[in-house]
């Protein structure tokens, strides 16, 4: 991993780089006699977007249900200079008696805001995502990526300063995923938050991200990292570039050595 940031301001990376929203350190994790993820080391900061790829069962998702406090490490410790953490599932998990609006206003009502306060949030939520003519609508009457914009959208609501995202966007079809992924590339750049991105796909991977992070197989361990040097906005045709291509094959190698 090379201090870009650092290096083109010309000064010290200590005094340019933003300050760490969460750190993992040495955080490792057991289930009985198996060691599923090994002590490991990572530090995501403000405006960065750090996507995690690996083979099946490496310990990527187990990275961010211990950083959603979903579950706790056997070794280390997982810090945060935050308490404002939004959690995106593989599954939309929308609650189906409850309306999109509803559903996206849920963690507002949640945490205590007044429902004058709740409705705005959900109102800018929902034009942000493009949902606002289904604002009425349930949970059934959705496409799946309407689904899982509304899920976004809730996470959105109270601005979170990390957000950890679990294969969000990996049941959805080619083009539908393309879609959302601009739509997430929008949210980053607009709120600049630290994310956390899980994913199977290298092209997903280096199309959304600031960084690329590969782990081994079980037990899981970081094997490699790349910058993405992409400027933003990143347009699908970026995906189409011969350096796009490059960098994709540079990671898919080391996801096939690390399996």
């Amino acid at each position: 991993m090379h201090d870009t940031v650092g290096q083109s301001a010309g000064h010290s990376w200590a005094h340019t780089r933003p300050r760490p929203l969460v750190e993992f350190r040495g955080v490792g994790r057991s289930f009985g006699a198996v060691e599923a993820l090994a002590p490991t080391d990572l530090t995501v900061r403000r405006g960065e977007l750090v996507s995690l790829i690996g083979p099946s069962g490496c310990g990527k998702s187990t990275l961010l249900r211990l950083a959603s406090q979903l579950d706790q490490p056997t070794v280390g410790a997982v810090e945060f200079t935050t308490d404002s953490v939004g959690y995106v599932f593989q599954d939309a998990t929308l609650m189906p008696w409850r309306t999109v609006r509803r559903n996206i206003g849920l963690l507002a009502e949640l945490s205590g805001l007044s429902r004058a306060g709740t409705a705005a949030l959900v109102d800018e939520a929902l034009a942000t995502v493009g949902l606002s003519d289904f604002a009425d609508h349930l949970p059934h009457q959705l496409s799946g990526g309407m689904k899982m914009r509304a899920s976004l959208a809730r996470s959105l609501v109270l601005n979170p300063e990390v957000f950890l995202f679990d294969e969000p966007f990996g049941a959805l079809d080619e083009i539908t995923r393309g879609r959302l992924n601009l739509v997430l590339l929008d949210l980053f750049r607009e709120h600049n938050f630290a994310g956390l991105f899980v994913t199977h796909s290298v092209e997903e991977a280096v199309f959304l991200s600031t960084r690329v992070v590969v782990m081994s197989a079980r037990p899981g361990r970081i094997t490699e990292e790349f910058d993405v040097p992409f400027d933003f906005p990143r347009s699908l045709d970026l995906r189409y570039t011969p350096q796009f291509a490059e960098l994709a094959g540079r990671v898919a190698k080391a996801l096939e050595a690390a399996s």
